[in-house]
């Protein structure tokens, strides 16, 4: 079925706006733990969080609009999220990154 086609269901359309409404918040929510969060570790999990969203985000308007670039940008986003997720952990842990 092509995205025109999917679209065209009203279920399917609203599903879209729902869920890019609820990750939207969620969103919001983690940069408001980002902010405000009071140790380290609830910062690093945050950003972590955001980028999991984003990527999420992405994939939802990949799909609204039919576009296979945005999945390609997703991957490349949940890549660089997880590495750095782990040099920033390790760095908090070890004191270094790289041994």
């Amino acid at each position: 079925m092509t995205t025109s086609l999917l679209l065209g269901l009203p279920i399917l359309a609203w599903a879209l706006n729902f869920a890019t409404g609820a990750v939207g918040l969620a969103l919001l929510l983690t940069g408001w733990r980002l902010a405000a969060g009071p140790t380290v570790t609830d910062r690093v999990l945050a950003l972590d969080t955001m980028y999991v969203n984003l990527v999420a985000l992405l994939v939802l308007q990949g799909l609204r609009e039919g576009n296979g670039l945005m999945f390609e940008a997703a991957l490349i986003i949940a890549l660089l999220g997880f590495a750095s997720t782990v040099a920033l952990a390790r760095y908090l842990g070890r004191g270094d990154v790289i041994e």
